[in-house]
């Protein structure tokens, strides 16, 4: 049973910066794309950031580029999203999720695993 958990929001003033860290056990990962989403409050949720856990190739969304870093610890079976120069319209709640597929979704449906989510807050 694939199990996800996110750990690491907090609340943050804008310009800082957060690293959130998934932990991620239950199989093996190397066929999957690891993938961060968020929610904010009264909107759908939106893809952040994605990573071949394999290869460790990376795709962003463009609120993310320059920003945003995702990575992964093929040794300790976990993904981090490094977030830099952090807005208020980052708030939200951060979700990892998990797609056996070697290829790249940014849409939530596609993605088999969720973790619990973890809140981040940034205030202006």
């Amino acid at each position: 049973q694939v199990q996800l958990v996110e750990s690491g929001g907090g609340l943050v003033q804008a310009g800082g910066s957060l690293r959130l860290s998934c932990a991620a056990s239950g199989r093996t990962f190397s066929r999957y794309r690891m993938g961060w989403f968020r929610q904010a409050p009264g909107k759908e949720r939106e893809f952040v950031a994605a990573i071949d856990w394999s290869d460790g190739a990376t795709y962003y969304a463009d609120s993310g580029k320059g920003r945003f870093t995702i990575s992964r610890d093929t040794a300790k079976n976990t993904v981090s999203l490094q977030m830099n120069s952090l807005k208020p319209e980052d708030t939200a709640v951060y979700y990892c999720a998990a797609r056996s597929s070697s290829y790249y979704a940014v849409r939530p449906n596609l993605y088999e695993y969720w973790g619990q989510g973890t809140q981040v807050t940034v205030s202006s």
